[in-house]
Formats: structure tokens, sequence, C-alpha cells
């Protein structure tokens, strides 16, 4: 069987890391987390949250696995760490997108299905609030990836316990102040292309309450024309204790945030290192500017021993002003909510126990979009001078709300059973209004529409041996509802009525376990992803003699079946409480991915761009996915304080077109780190120097799928350098 075989010779190369704190390099902290099975999850209904107790393939990253590069760009810790996860961003530190297990590439015709700007599928949430809006779109370029102290990322269909989530949903929570301490840091870091970090930090903590305020400013002039960024980012997280019974947490944030466009490059261009860009992307001094404001409220009640409650209620405004190659656009959506859930526990009789959740989540959006035109800039004189914005295309103003209930329960069974089973419900509501007059049009001016009744099931057995190794295996169901942007038609006024939100439906089989006296801790999952009435373009030609692209509508088009294996590995290969080497940590992780078309068709223009083409691309490989991907790197730390750590990561080559005639070309980047980290009195300081791409590969940030011949977002084709130094004063 291929999976067995793929399973047996991933599992013969492995090598692991342990989880290792950088705060400290304490004998004490050492051996605290050599306990890997200690790691806690987020949502489960099972009592034991750790994670060998978990059916399901959840991967969560500390604070060493983030900081293994300048820790800015949250892309290089998932990549290099999070086996079957893609996060590509479009930009210098801009545009992030998660693929997880093969969805997050969408067909693209000529307008796009699934938008280049922003991710959809899967939902992500700081500190316990939605970043991902009611409409289920996720724009993440107003995160501070930097202030980020760990990362929960749940692979496969999660709606659950989390409603819209088709693909998975990954937790991001911020730094925060140690307990019983006070303090106050400046971090600084520089780097090739410009690159400028400068964080301030003040920590307050007490016995029963603390405070984190910090302030990040962040640059960059970008490795080519056109890329440069500039962010500005302020957190404020404060937790109180209120009584024995009752915590309250709370969470604001600021950011605002430029990141220039090039444009992505063409086949012929990437191939030849030109790295001039998109002209029409120039001339529109293309870029994204997100200013928002994010705030949350969190609330947990222990009512007894039985019941607990935890709720928060949250909120954020936006207002983004982008532009592209196609023109510009204003978005000022303000988006609110809610979270509440019951925790359960009922002992039963003997070795049984039961334990649930109960709980629901609200969201509601309201946004006005509106796009404009580009024409030449009337400044004849300055060739260099921006296209303008010139006659608006389109105003729409929506309002969406978007609702799940929940529950699920695990049954604690003698010898180290469970069997977990819940249930989600989630509902969609869309009302538009289409505020754009056309003369003699007879558009409507407004559209509802809603989807209710989408059931997501999730069952799962869980069997522990010995304390130490655990199996499983699980179902479970998610869905992907259609965007406001997927309704009217603007070219012909049309409204797109017939749209079905797409189904996940996810089979896994996976072994976790901690062995060698906890020396060694892995994760193996075999899965069988199938998302169906997957949404695709139909692209409309001009009426002859015209050539070329009238239009693009959304419609339901076909099957797309994911099979794969994904291995993680990590091993404390030395450890010594007095040596002058304190932990050697080896790891690597593993990814096949045999993902394919399934009853697939798309519907585009001929190659001399006059008539309609409709292929079939049932049994192809799914365009933006690697078959193979692999990471190996080690992490060692000794008792004066000096520490490295080096990553080499593997990406095959993979198809950027359905159809399979395009491909990439395989590569592999290699990156490392030197630092040092002392205390002395009341001063502590970490001070460190990197590179990365060591061997001036070329490869790419980010690659668009069925848009040749346009295509690749390059990275830097050359090795380039960061360094830093992290000062704090405790009182």
């Amino acid at each position: 069987m291929k999976f067995k075989n793929i399973a047996l010779t991933a599992s013969c190369i492995l090598l692991l890391q342990l989880t290792y704190s950088q705060t400290k390099p304490a004998d004490t902290t050492i051996n605290k987390q050599i306990n890997l099975n200690t790691v806690e999850v987020t949502a489960t209904s099972n009592p034991s949250k750790a994670i060998i107790n978990q059916p399901a393939s959840i991967v969560k990253l500390n604070k060493v696995e983030l900081r293994r590069g300048n820790g800015l760009y949250l892309d290089d810790a998932i990549n290099t760490n999070v086996p079957g996860v893609t996060m590509e961003r479009r930009s210098m530190s801009g545009g992030q997108q998660f693929n997880i297990r093969g969805y997050g590439n969408g067909i693209r015709g000529t307008n796009g299905i699934n938008s280049n700007f922003d991710g959809q599928g899967s939902k992500v949430y700081l500190n316990g609030i939605p970043v991902t809006d009611a409409e289920g779109i996720t724009v993440l370029d107003d995160i501070d990836f930097g202030s980020i102290g760990n990362v929960e990322v749940t692979k496969g269909p999660s709606g659950t316990l989390y409603g819209l989530a088709i693909a998975g949903v990954i937790n991001l929570q911020t730094q925060k102040a140690e307990k019983g301490k006070i303090s106050i840091g400046q971090d600084v870091m520089f780097g090739s292309y410009g690159l400028g970090r400068y964080t301030t930090r003040i920590q307050i903590g007490g016995e029963h309450s603390s405070l984190l305020i910090n302030y990040g400013h962040q640059q960059s002039d970008g490795f080519i024309i056109h890329t440069a960024s500039h962010k500005n980012f302020v957190n404020l997280i404060g937790d109180f204790q209120v009584s024995e019974k009752q915590s309250v947490s709370a969470y604001f944030g600021y950011s605002n945030s430029y990141d220039e466009r090039q444009g992505e490059l063409t086949i012929d261009q990437y191939n030849a290192f030109d790295y001039s860009g998109n002209p029409a992307y120039i001339k529109n001094n293309a870029h994204s500017n997100v200013v928002s404001f994010r705030a949350g409220v969190e609330h947990l009640y222990n009512f007894s021993k039985v019941v607990s409650n935890t709720t928060s209620v949250f909120g954020s405004g936006v207002s983004n002003n982008a532009s592209s190659a196609g023109g510009w656009t204003d978005k000022s959506p303000v988006n609110y909510g809610a979270r509440s859930t019951f925790d359960l526990k009922f002992p039963l009789n003997g070795q049984l126990k039961l334990n649930g959740i109960i709980g629901g989540e609200f969201q509601q959006q309201f946004a006005q979009v509106i796009g404009y035109n580009m024409i030449a800039n009337p400044d004849t004189t300055n060739h260099d001078a921006y296209n303008i914005i010139g006659s608006m295309k389109s105003n729409q103003n929506y309002r969406t709300e978007t609702g799940s209930v929940f529950t699920e329960w695990t049954l604690v069974m003698p010898h180290d059973l469970s069997l977990t089973a819940g249930v989600g419900m989630s509902t969609m509501h869309i009302l538009l209004n289409d505020r754009f007059y056309v003369a003699g049009s007879k558009k409507p001016s407004q559209y509802e529409k809603g989807y209710n009744g989408m059931f997501s099931p999730h069952i799962a057995l869980n069997k522990v041996f010995n304390k130490h190794v655990s199996a499983y295996i699980s179902y479970s169901k998610g869905y992907k509802a259609p965007v406001s942007s997927y309704f009217f038609i603007p070219a012909t006024g049309e409204v797109n009525t017939n749209l079905k939100p797409e189904i996940g439906n996810q089979f896994e089989i996976g072994s976790k376990g901690d062995l060698f006296n906890d020396k060694l801790h892995y994760e193996v999952a075999l899965f069988d992803a199938v998302f169906s009435d997957k949404m695709t373009t139909v692209a409309v030609p001009l009426a002859p003699p015209a050539v070329g692209t009238a239009y693009t509508y959304i419609v339901n088009r076909g099957n797309q079946d994911d099979k794969g294996v994904e291995v993680l590995v990590k091993y404390t290969v030395y450890r010594s409480e007095n040596g002058f080497f304190r932990a050697v940590n080896p790891f690597v992780n593993f990814t096949y991915s045999d993902f394919k078309y399934k009853d697939y068709t798309f519907q585009s223009l001929s190659s001399d761009k006059k008539s309609v083409v409709v292929e079939d691309y049932s049994g192809k490989a799914v365009a933006g996915v690697s078959p193979v991907t692999a990471n190996l790197g080690i992490d060692v730390f000794t008792k004066v304080g000096l520490y490295a750590n080096a990553v080499y990561s593997y990406k095959d080559a993979m198809p950027i077109s359905a159809d399979g005639l395009n491909k990439t070309k395989s590569f592999g980047i290699a990156n490392a780190k030197l630092g040092f980290q002392h205390a002395f009195g009341h001063f502590s300081f970490d001070a460190y120097a990197g590179a990365n791409n060591l061997t001036g590969t070329q490869y790419y940030y980010m690659v668009f799928v069925n848009q040749l011949p346009d295509a690749y977002m390059p990275a830097p084709n050359k090795m380039n350098y960061f360094a830093g130094v992290n000062l704090k004063y405790t009182f």
C-alpha cells in the first residue's frame, strides 16, 4: 500500500529536536521542557489537553521554533516546523496566506477565484479574537508576528468547534508578562535590504495580575524595486485574577501597515532572473495600506468543579486602501462578535469520565467597498510619476452575519481509551447593496442570501499505550461559504444566485509518542481529505472581433481529493546538567502530498483568446502543492549562554497550472543563526546574528496558480543577513 511504504520510508530517516526555552539556559528549564507530552492545546473536550491525548493533527510552536530566524515573518516558522502546512506572502511582509493540506491554492481565472490578496478556508485567532472576519476572509498584513509567543495549528476540517473552518485553525498567542516580575526591554534588529525592527516592551507581573505594553516599528526597503514595507504596532495585554473562581484577560492592538507590491513576475522573467517587476503594478503604485484596531475581553468563571464558562467579546475596525494592476480599492470593514463555551466534567462509575464543551460563536460585519479605475498621470514631464485614481467602477455595501453553535464530548474509558464525538451547526447570511449606478442597467440594487444547516460532525477514537504512545482514528467535516464579492457580476448586472458552499470531508489515522525517557517525540498522520463543490471561475470572451476576456464569474465545479502523509520528529540527542553543552536537539519533518482533481472541469479562453475552452482536469495533480517537502535542523545550547541553530528546507517541484504543463523547479534553502545570552544583576541581554539562503538559491515567496504567464513572487536569491540585541532590565 502506498501510504504504508511512504510512512515506513519516512520513519527510517527521522531525528528529533527538543522544545527548549531561550529565556534562561538553566537546568530546570531544560528538564521541565524535555517532557513534550506536557504541551497543551487550546480547545478540546478531552480532560487531558496534552497533545498525546488529542485525536487530531495539531502542531504547537514555542519561542525557540518561532525565533530560529529573525522572528518577524511567521512563514519561516510555519514552513519549517508544521508538516502539511505552507504559509506564503505576496510582498516583503504582507499578503500572507495559509495552505493547509492542499486547501488554499484554488483555481484562479483572469480576475482570480481565491483572492491573491487575502486568505480563505482557514480561521485565524489572535489571543482568542478572530482575525478571520464574518465572511471567512483573513487579512494578516496588520498582525505583529514579532510579538507572537506561541502558535497552535489544527489541520483539517474544524467546523465542529470553530464554524466555517474547512481547512483548519491557527491560534496565535502574543507574549505575556512574566508572573512576579517587573521589567522594561528594548530590542533592536538590523538586516539586509534596509531591514530594521525596534521594539520597546514594558512588563508588570504581579501575583494576581499582569500587564504587557509592546510598541514595535518595522521597516524594510525590499530586496527589489517597489517592495518597501513600513509598519507600526502597539499591543496591550492584561491578565487579572479576580478571585479563585474567575479571571479576566484583555487585549488591545493597533497597527498601521504599508507594503508596496511589485506585482508577480512572468515565468520568463523569473527564469531569466529579471526582477524588474510588473510595469502595470509599479505604474499604479501598487500597495496595501491597512490601519486597524482590535480589542477583546475574555472572562473565565468556575461555577464548580463540574461547570466552568469562558466568554469573550471582541471587535475590530479596519481602514484598508490597496492598488494593483486592476485599479484602486477602498475597504472599511467593522467586525464584532462574541464566543462563549461551557466546559463540563462528569465523573461516572469506576474509571469512566464524561467531559464536554457546549458553546457558540457569533460575528457580524459591516463594510463599504469602493473600486476605482486608474488613469495616466497628467504630469507628462515626469515619466516616473504614478498613475492616479480615476472614475469609480464599483461601490458595494454589505452586511455579513455568521454564527455557529457546537458541542463536543469525550468519554474517557479504562485502559486509556477515549471516544470523542461532536457536531457544530453554522449559518451565514449576506445582505449586499450595490450602490454603483449604471444608466439603463436592470441589475438589482440589493441581493440577500442565506446558508443554513451546515452541520459539521466529528468523531474520533484515541488509545494511549503505556502512557507514552497513542494511536487515533478520526472523521471530520467542514464548510466554506461563498463571500459577497462572488455574487454580483458587474459586467452584466446579473446576480450569481446558484453558488453553494464548499464541503470538506476528512478521514485520518495517526500516532503520537514520547519515547526513550521522553527524549524522542514523534507525530505521524495519514489522511484523505475530499473537498467537493469547489468554486472556480468561468471566463467569458469579448465579442468578436475583439480578443481577450470580457469578465469572469464563479461557479461550483468539481472535487479535489487530497491524500497525504505527515511526519514530525524531535529528539534530544544530548543533554547535560554540568557539561559545556546543555542540549543538542536535532529535528526533522516530512510531508508527502498525493492531491488530485476529481470530476473537475474548468472553463477558460482558448490560446487565441477568441473562444471558450472547457477542459477536464480530473486525475491531474492539484496546482500549487509540492508532492514532497522536508525540513532538517538542529538546535544547540551551551552552559555559558551560546546557542546556535541551522535549518535546511527542501521543496519539491510543483505544477502551477491545473493542466500540469507548467511547473516550478525544486529548491533547497539553508538558514543559520548564532547567539549569546547572559544575565548579570538586574540586566539580561540576548545578542545574535543570522543568515538566510546561505547557498544563494533562487526561490519564491508565493506562486499564483492558473494565472499565466504572471506567476512568481520572488524571494531574495542571494544570502542575506540580520543581527540584533535584546536588552532587558528587571526591577
